[in-house]
């Protein structure tokens, strides 16, 4: 966990791969790891709280992913930019790559962009940190893709009581065996595909690097209260690490079972 390989581009790195010699088959990744914006982009005209807020980031979950990669001796591929400069979990042509308000926030910067503009950012940002989940993967035999998010306890004044969303696209195998350890022995409150779905457009990483290729994957997102402290984050990483460890069991021994000829 000492080294980190990074990927740089015209003098600030857009991602980065922590754990590069990692042993396990997981594959962590968390697009929304950070609030930087560099300096090129001049705080895209907002202010300190909205930079803070969830708007910018997911508080806690690359906090969370770090810790998990250790136990697990996983790699870890993240983003450095903020999503408000770049979502690196959508496509250059999705309206939400780059927004112009984002929840309760109005991003001055984004207003108005060229196609050129837009494009230019795709390049700076999303396409590094795509082609480094791209090698990463290409370097591991069967990866399993998990990719870490955070959510916020409150959405539009309404609470949320779910603290733990197991989302999927259409490979639902690796989030069955998760929720179906859930179901028998769960330390979080857990849904399915809550509180968000494919249909918002949040599965794109899987989409493009998991589902082609018939990996194992699954999408995290974790309340963002239950991971504001060091503390905490260590007690969620370790339940997520052992859940993880034990739904990747399930599903490679149902594999081995459908795959034995019959005597």
């Amino acid at each position: 966990m000492n080294h980190i390989s990074k990927t740089r581009h015209d003098g600030f790195e857009a991602a980065i791969l922590t754990n590069p010699a990692g042993a396990s088959p997981f594959l962590l990744v968390c697009e929304h790891a950070s609030n930087n914006i560099p300096a090129r982009y001049s705080d895209l005209g907002l202010t300190k709280e909205a930079i803070q807020s969830h708007a910018a980031w997911d508080p806690g979950a690359m906090a969370v992913a770090q810790i998990m990669a250790k136990i697990l001796d996983a790699r870890l591929v993240s983003s450095t930019v903020s999503r408000l400069v770049y979502d690196c979990n959508r496509p250059p042509e999705s309206d939400t790559a780059i927004r112009e308000i984002s929840e309760i926030y109005h991003i001055p910067a984004n207003v108005g962009l060229s196609a050129a503009e837009k494009s230019k950012r795709a390049e700076d940002i999303y396409l590094p940190f795509r082609q480094l989940l791209s090698d990463t993967i290409a370097a591991l035999d069967a990866p399993v893709i998990v990719t870490i998010h955070s959510f916020t306890p409150v959405y539009n004044g309404q609470p949320r009581s779910v603290e733990l969303g197991i989302l999927h696209d259409t490979d639902s195998r690796l989030a069955d065996a998760i929720l179906e350890i859930s179901d028998r022995k769960s330390e979080m409150r857990t849904r399915r595909n809550a509180p968000y779905s494919p249909v918002d457009g949040v599965t794109h990483t899987l989409q493009s690097h998991a589902l082609p290729g018939g990996y194992l994957n699954v999408m995290l997102e974790i309340r963002n209260d239950l991971i504001a402290t060091k503390n905490d984050q260590i007690k969620v990483a370790e339940y997520l690490s052992a859940t993880l460890t034990s739904a990747l069991n399930a599903v490679q021994t149902t594999k081995n079972k459908d795959t034995e000829c019959p005597r």
